[in-house]
């Protein structure tokens, strides 16, 4: 069994993804060819956002986001400790310094009701991270954002698809940024991420600083980076986009069959990272809290089933991130750290492995029972 089964979702868009490369691979337009702009165009209408700017990576999305506000060494920026490194890296990046807020037990995101508390003078902007596929509480984020006059960036690399009250995640805030790594609900076969924003200026000044702050050839307005996506891996994109709303409900299909076997064994010590009523996940992850993790995932391994733990430790007790911690730390998210189990999800993931993926958990939970009843 697969983490992420990638191999059956190359299968099934085999030959579409094969001649789109070779579209590419003729015309020889490697930077910036025709799939680039196509895929922007896509993409945008798929959100409803004005403007969609696609990036090498996900990473790269956060930095020139940052860069297109205009923030500065020592401004600060806002966002949650629970997440991928990179939400944070592209902060400090910048001189910026990061302030981080707590996160909620039930959904592992952003908690606003924290939020207002850590704004000061130097805050410019808030990021919230929309993890494991599921959009955090935007429009109450934004409300405070609105108040104090700041930027909200939605880091989306997981959540591209998702819903939120109606609008698609990436479209819910100032700014939206996604990432194509792979492993995504919508990845490429490498490195990409998109933009998106219906801010006119904002969007010129991220086409310009994707390319090195360059407005024309070799006249340089703004300071840049090479930032661009490559044309093959638009073109990879543009192809799995055929299918990506059916992937989309086989996910949540399969994240419902995990639910509904979880649900069926009572008394077990576990419980599901949730999906509010108000919005839909992608489920980038399938993600579980349960106790002695470790020797769970032991007893899992041990059955074939393959698991992940997203994230085990929070960005605020990095060595390399742990001075900007805030006095109080964040308990919750130092507490999901220590918990958090994710399981084999995808489009691909049928109802009989589903079952099995539970079965075996059911087995070392009981394992554990008896171990800790004999201790």
């Amino acid at each position: 069994m697969d983490f992420i089964d990638l191999k059956s979702q190359y299968l099934a868009s085999r030959e579409l993804i094969n001649a789109r490369i070779q579209t590419v691979l003729d015309h020889g337009q490697y930077i910036m060819g025709p799939e680039v702009a196509e895929l922007e165009g896509r993409l945008a209408a798929y959100t409803g956002a004005r403007h969609c700017v696609t990036v090498s990576s996900g990473t790269e999305a956060l930095v020139i986001s940052l860069m297109a506000l205009g923030i500065k060494p020592g401004d600060e920026v806002i966002t949650t400790p629970f997440s991928f490194i990179a939400t944070a890296e592209a902060i400090v990046l910048l001189g910026a310094v990061p302030v981080f807020v707590d996160v909620e037990a039930g959904t592992c995101n952003l908690d606003h009701r924290l939020l207002e508390a850590r704004i000061t003078p130097r805050t410019r902007a808030i990021i919230p991270v929309s993890l494991y596929g599921q959009p955090a509480d935007m429009d109450e984020i934004n409300a405070i954002a609105e108040r104090h006059g700041l930027a909200v960036i939605e880091d989306a690399a997981q959540s591209f698809g998702a819903t939120y009250r109606g609008r698609k995640s990436c479209n819910l805030s100032t700014i939206g940024c996604t990432s194509f790594f792979p492993s995504k609900p919508l990845g490429c076969y490498g490195d990409g991420g998109a933009i998106f924003t219906s801010d006119d200026g904002l969007a010129s000044a991220m086409r310009e600083i994707r390319v090195h702050g360059q407005s024309r050839r070799y006249v340089h307005t703004r300071i840049g980076v090479g930032g661009r996506m490559d044309t093959l891996q638009c073109a990879v994109v543009l192809a799995k986009l055929e299918r990506f709303e059916w992937e989309i409900e086989q996910r949540q299909r399969a994240a419902a069959c995990y639910d509904d076997l979880l649900a069926s064994m009572s008394g077990e010590m576990l419980e599901p990272v949730g999906c509010r009523p108000d919005r839909s996940s992608v489920y980038a992850q399938y993600t579980i809290l349960v106790p002695q993790r470790e020797r769970l995932q032991e007893a899992l391994h041990a059955a074939g089933v393959p698991t992940a733990v997203h994230y085990p430790v929070p960005i605020d007790r990095q060595p390399a991130y742990a001075h900007w911690a805030s006095p109080g730390g964040c308990p919750v998210a130092a507490s999901l750290a220590h918990e958090v189990l994710s399981l084999p999800m995808g489009p691909y993931l049928d109802r009989p492995n589903a079952y099995r993926v539970v079965e075996a958990l059911g087995q070392g939970l009981a394992q554990l029972q008896t171990s800790n009843a004999a201790a």
